[in-house]
């Protein structure tokens, strides 16, 4: 692969059946992938046969490693970015190098391939032809003022949440008089136990109640009337 160039590669959100063999061509060209993760990223690698270089690239060291990997690619060098999981810059680091690479002039390209909100919106039965996607909420300072926010949407929206919090982002919305709003929790999504639950946001207050979260969720929020 000749020319300085960013390439960004999705990797599997859960079924490494889901890696592109286009993906995979890719992975191996390139001088270096950058990795969130380089023992996660390195299992999958290994898994292909992939032999390339790994370099960490992470939301620790995204600042102090950009200008390094900016400069290697004014050189003429062809890295990969890949995330743990998913589409690197959509809720992962990737954002700022993509920006930094646009602003020099560096050629940039990303692979269309697996993201996790995507299954799981299209999955809801929740109108899809517009929608709102926020990623993660706030742990504490502004999480209540977002969630008022969101619930204001006219259009469907979308959240991340670990499952740690799912069942107090259930809780909240409820405390905002948004009890009998469609939701539908997606978890696990190309995994073996992948599972999509839907109802009212006290319908699925109720389930969580009695069934422990597990995973990391997506969660499809209707519109407000």
């Amino acid at each position: 692969m000749s020319g300085g160039k960013l390439i960004v590669v999705p990797t599997p959100v859960g079924n490494l059946g889901d890696m592109t063999p286009r993906a995979l061509e890719v992975l191996k060209e390139v001088s270096v992938v950058l990795a969130e993760d380089t023992r996660t990223t390195g299992k999958l690698l290994r898994h292909f046969g992939v032999e390339t270089p790994l370099k960490a690239f992470h939301q620790h060291n995204e600042h102090r490693a950009l200008e390094g990997v900016v400069d290697q690619l004014r050189a003429g060098m062809a890295f990969a970015l890949c995330s743990d999981a998913g589409t690197p810059g959509i809720s992962d680091p990737g954002f700022l190098l993509v920006r930094a690479c646009v602003d020099a002039g560096i050629d940039v390209l990303c692979l269309p391939g697996a993201t996790a909100f995507v299954p799981a919106l299209v999955t809801s039965g929740l109108p899809c032809d517009r929608f709102y996607f926020e990623g993660f909420l706030p742990h504490k300072k502004g999480r209540q003022k977002r969630l008022t926010a969101l619930l204001e949407m006219p259009c469907t929206v979308v959240l991340y949440e670990s499952p740690h919090r799912v069942a107090k982002l259930l809780d909240q919305l409820d405390d905002l008089g948004a009890g009998q709003r469609i939701v539908a929790l997606s978890r696990e999504i190309s995994k073996l136990h992948e599972e999509t639950l839907r109802g009212t946001v006290l319908e699925l207050q109720a389930h969580l109640a009695s069934h422990p979260p597990r995973g990391e969720y997506v969660v499809v929020l209707g519109a407000a009337d």
